[in-house]
């Protein structure tokens, strides 16, 4: 196993590992504001020459970083609490465990149809919904029901396939919570980093992670992502609301491209 994940290491090229530091630095950034940056690592990995399974596991490996950085960022500011957030975390984390072992098993072709048509919706939302909504609202469940229901699913989502998680970490809290996106944004930082934990781990259980470029990607996230969160404090919620449309959208075509 190591002397796999060795040999895949001394066939990246040093113009390669420097577009896999930049595609990390972008998709830190990126992702901590909408979701959506495995769209940029994941084909940089590709590109790099990783093999598609492992690509995975060694893009779960620095999303860890960029999505933590972003956690521990927002909480030292003070704009999230972990102990409001812990339930919200665990049931996130067990969702995706689930989840990442279930996929080993299973035929991901059904997702492929249904994701596509979940994404549109999602930009449909967030392009139609009034502006007073994207700046919060009634709660329609409670802390508990949400934190019990609906993230774990999305976690459960994340574990077994992964793209546009952050974004129906959002829509979630926005349309079942009531809360303003740029709040539901940061809150869904740190639910997905505890899916990120938890799919990673089953990753690593299976032997799919190339730890050194993973490694070396995780700097690039990690500024990345500390520049993000502190741009995700200061946005509007307009122009939050339409970095989420534009991505769905990206995520749509990039999906179809490659089909």
């Amino acid at each position: 196993m190591i002397e796999s994940m060795v040999s895949v290491y001394s066939e990246v090229s040093p113009w390669a590992l420097l577009w896999l530091l930049l595609a990390a630095f972008i998709a830190g950034y990126i992702d901590t504001l909408v979701g959506g940056g495995g769209l940029i690592t994941i084909p940089a990995l590709l590109l790099a020459g990783i093999p598609p399974i492992q690509a995975l596991g060694t893009n779960k490996l620095q999303a860890c970083a960029g999505s933590g950085t972003a956690t521990l960022t927002l909480i030292l500011k003070g704009k999230l609490s972990f102990k409001q957030l812990r339930l919200g975390m665990v049931t996130a984390f067990i969702g995706a465990l689930f989840g990442a072992v279930v996929v080993q098993y299973i035929n991901a072709e059904v997702l492929a149809f249904v994701v596509p048509i979940v994404i549109v919706l999602i930009a449909l939302y967030f392009l139609l919904v009034p502006k007073q909504r994207v700046g919060g609202g009634k709660p329609k469940v409670s802390v508990m029901t949400h934190r019990l229901t609906a993230v774990p699913t999305v976690g459960f989502y994340d574990g077994m396939f992964g793209p546009a998680t952050g974004s129906f970490f959002v829509l979630a809290g926005v349309s079942l919570r009531g809360q303003g996106i740029v709040e539901s944004s940061m809150v869904a930082k740190a639910l997905n980093f505890a899916s990120n934990i938890a799919s990673l781990t089953v990753f690593i259980w299976y032997g799919q992670v190339v730890f050194v470029l993973g490694a070396m990607m995780m700097l690039g996230q990690f500024v990345g992502a500390s520049i993000g969160a502190r741009s995700l404090m200061k946005i509007d919620q307009e122009m939050l609301r339409f970095l989420v449309v534009g991505m769905c959208v990206t995520i749509l075509v990039v999906w179809f491209v490659n089909r």
